[in-house]
């Protein structure tokens, strides 16, 4: 759930024919019980130490397959060490409170497959329902492979966000947005953040320290999109300095992201002041997209 985080999403979990995309989630709306694993310990997948690489898929009559891959902890399988996922035959289980899965297969060379079964958890349907959330047979095998859980719901609305669909219950989980981080982000001047925020503050690594940074810049955000802007264009303390040193020294976030933007850098700058010493930020973006071009 660490990388590639920043791809579209196409929907969320629909009875009909649905394809998700987030991070390395794939999930595609099904309803048998039954399906293939497969593993695979060698793969770019698996994060770091300790972790397997792991996908789920279950077809069900209509031809529509389900598919779920991700990077899990050994120790979070049941029955499975580092040592049997190289060779042999195997059982092993996740359990979760929403769910238990039960695979049962072989590992040839670091690569494992076979066949699981998918229980469901009466007690953690029972308790979303208490709460307000109705669980198709798709949405317990995501919160099963999502872990999912009960006090984590609860957490989330204890730190004020009270109306999160069982969508954004998700993406909380496949984004690690804690009831730490919403009750941090809330605090940092931004209360009003939505999901979709929260999803995007953990793509662009955007926390309450970053905010400081951004200030401690003296790039007051116009919102919590101007953030956005700052980091997806990299717009560091070192890259301010280098535009101050060239004479460009109260300007706003708009007009740093512009020279990321346009590329204008401290050459191109030098060049231009040499015709006109009293160049604006709209001067140079001119002179770059070549409505005015430099002699």
């Amino acid at each position: 759930m660490r990388n590639n985080k920043h791809r579209l999403i196409y929907g969320l979990f629909s009875i009909i024919f649905v394809v998700i995309v987030i991070g390395k989630y794939v999930i595609v709306a099904q309803t048998t019980n039954t399906g293939d694993w497969k593993a695979d310990t060698r793969t770019e997948k698996k994060e770091k130490d300790g972790e397997i690489y792991l996908s789920f898929e279950r077809n069900n009559e209509n031809g529509y397959q389900n598919q779920f891959g991700s990077s899990f902890a050994y120790k979070d399988l049941q029955g499975l060490t580092r040592e049997q996922a190289q060779n042999g035959k195997v059982k092993f289980r996740l359990v979760r409170e929403a769910g238990t899965i039960d695979c049962d297969g072989e590992f040839i060379n670091g690569r494992g497959s076979g066949s699981f079964i998918f229980t469901p958890n009466p007690a953690f349907i029972s308790g979303m329902q208490g709460r307000g959330y109705t669980l198709s047979y798709e949405k317990q095998f995501a919160s099963t492979t999502l872990d999912l859980t009960l006090g984590f719901v609860d957490d989330l609305k204890s730190v004020g966000f009270a109306d999160l669909s069982l969508d954004d219950l998700f993406k909380a989980r496949i984004f690690n947005i804690t009831p730490q981080f919403m009750a941090e982000m809330k605090a940092t001047g931004f209360p009003d953040l939505d999901m979709e925020d929260l999803v995007k503050a953990r793509i662009f690594k955007i926390d309450a320290e970053y905010v400081r940074q951004v200030r401690d810049m003296g790039l007051e955000s116009k919102g919590f999109e101007s953030l956005v802007k700052l980091r997806i264009f990299k717009v560091t303390p070192e890259f301010l300095a280098e535009l101050k040193g060239e004479g460009f020294t109260n300007l706003s976030s708009e007009d740093v992201v512009k020279f990321r933007i346009f590329n204008i850098d401290r050459e191109f700058i030098r060049k231009a002041k040499a015709e006109d010493p009293n160049i604006t930020v709209e001067d140079l973006v001119r002179m770059k997209i070549g409505v005015h071009r430099i002699t």
